[in-house]
């Protein structure tokens, strides 16, 4: 054999290895499409993830695929920092009360112009943009959320004013279907109105994703965050835990090992079990193709929380 042609095998050997290895992640994914067809997920974006051009991205290339193999996405999203870059820009100050924004009337017309419109728009065109059918529910087009002023009080009894701060208490659960029977992504706002008096209301996106996962009776609710799931230590990543029961959940958070704002969102994975969605998953958004790793590999990627079958 020729010298010149000896590197030639090696190298067809490895790339023949290289095809094999994809092959086999399409036979190891072919189980997860198959059980998955037809069912609804919700995805809750949000965090620094949607100020990385990259990150959302890919997470938006995945929610395209899983549209493509069966699967009904239906995307709801914050949109924290772009709130307080346009706050920033019109020289006002963002107040937080509780972990919740404070939302005066000027505070309201930022969150509404650039929550419900500039992000709502941007997610919805960069679908469609990676060859996706997306429809934006917002308040130019069709609102599906609705509710009422978001009431909490102090150590002290007394009620904590929040200003236009909702929570939702009715979901138009008729539209998202339709939309999804189409083959299209629902892209919703994390904003809601009050039905009787048309007032707009901000919203947490957290408990917004939580509200339609329940409403439409999602097969899973995932969050996607800044980190890659519940750690038993918060600093470590490679302490990560791959599932959890309510009831090790709540032991955790008695224990203190779920802390500070980790509380909240495992709170509302376990209070959306509870109201019947099937899984709820916190995965690191940052991570390339994380909703696909997540879903469709036997390994997953971040923490997801269901119940045992005792208890279904």
């Amino acid at each position: 054999m020729s010298p010149f042609l000896s590197p030639i095998v090696p190298r067809r050997e490895a790339n023949l290895d290289a095809a094999i290895r994809k092959a086999d992640t399409l036979i190891e994914a072919l189980g997860w499409i198959r059980r998955f067809r037809d069912k609804t997920t919700v995805i809750k974006l949000g965090g620094s993830m949607m100020q990385d051009e990259s990150a959302l991205r890919h997470t938006l290339l995945d929610i395209v695929f899983m549209e493509t193999v069966g699967m009904r996405p239906v995307v709801v999203h914050g949109g924290g920092a772009e709130i307080s870059a346009a706050m920033d820009k019109a020289g006002l100050e963002p107040r937080f009360v509780q972990g919740r924004r404070f939302t005066d009337d000027q505070t309201l017309e930022i969150v509404t112009r650039v929550l419900a419109g500039e992000v709502n728009r941007k997610i919805a065109e960069s679908i469609e943009n990676l060859g996706g059918r997306a429809m934006t529910l917002n308040f130019e087009s069709t609102n599906v959320l609705y509710g009422d002023r978001l009431e909490i009080q102090d150590d002290g009894g007394q009620t904590v004013d929040l200003g236009h701060v909702g929570t939702i208490t009715r979901v138009d659960r008729s539209v998202i279907e339709n939309l999804c029977y189409a083959g299209q992504v629902p892209v919703i706002p994390s904003m809601c109105e009050d039905s009787r008096t048309g007032q707009r209301m901000n919203v947490n996106a957290d408990t917004a994703a939580t509200a339609v996962a329940q409403a439409v009776g999602a097969d899973k609710l995932i969050f996607l965050s800044d980190v890659n799931g519940v750690r038993t230590n918060k600093d470590d990543p490679d302490t990560l835990i791959p599932s959890l029961s309510p009831a090790a959940a709540k032991q955790m958070i008695h224990d203190g090992q779920i802390a500070e704002g980790m509380i909240p969102k495992v709170e509302a994975c376990l209070e959306t079990l509870k109201n019947g969605v099937g899984k709820v998953h916190i995965i690191d958004g940052r991570l390339r193709h994380s909703l696909l790793l997540e879903i469709y590999t036997n390994q997953g990627v971040g923490t997801q929380f269901s119940k045992p079958e005792s208890e279904d």
